[in-house]
């Protein structure tokens, strides 16, 4: 058993030094630029144009945009800095632990939220779909050995959850 984990290739371990992280990597720091450059500019003006109820949720949700750009571009930055050889895997996973991936989402059907500008929800929907592609990747890379620890050593007081989480996970169900 030993032998066959030694000679497996995680391939989401390898993405982060791959042309398509520094595509994701691109896109990301991007998108931040661009949140960056509409907040100052385009988005502040439209913002004071907006009816009172948009106008609280226009802050609330540029919050939590601004935040959820900041959390992914230290996520990238992180995997860039284990890529480049500027820190290790060990230092990267102590800092990624004040990285959260699985918060700041929106709700679009929240009162007021087509009254928002366009550009903005456009934003914010691009922003929710990268943070779900490094969020599926740090589970890849960070917390796949958790997972499979947790099905290969189940709770020893319930044999039978134990065995339907083997099989829901095995077959897709859970």
């Amino acid at each position: 058993m030993a032998e066959s984990k030694e000679n497996t290739i995680r391939i989401a371990d390898r993405f982060t030094s791959s042309a398509s992280f520094s595509l994701l990597y691109s896109e990301g720091m991007q998108l931040v630029e661009e949140t960056a450059a509409y907040l100052d500019g385009p988005g502040r003006q439209e913002s004071k144009a907006l009816p009172r109820l948009a106008s609280v949720l226009y802050a609330a949700e540029s919050m939590r945009l601004t935040t959820r750009l900041m959390q992914l571009a230290s996520w990238l930055l992180l995997q860039r800095a284990v890529n480049t050889g500027e820190m290790t895997r060990e230092q990267v996973i102590a800092e990624k632990s004040k990285v959260r991936l699985d918060s700041f989402a929106c709700d679009p059907s929240a009162p007021g939220w087509t009254e928002l500008p366009l550009e903005f929800r456009v934003l914010v929907e691009r922003s929710l779909r990268v943070q779900s592609r490094v969020a599926l990747l740090d589970s890849e890379i960070y917390h796949r050995d958790e997972q499979k620890a947790a099905l290969v050593n189940p709770d020893r007081e319930n044999a039978v959850k134990a065995q339907q989480t083997l099989l829901s996970t095995a077959f897709g169900t859970g």
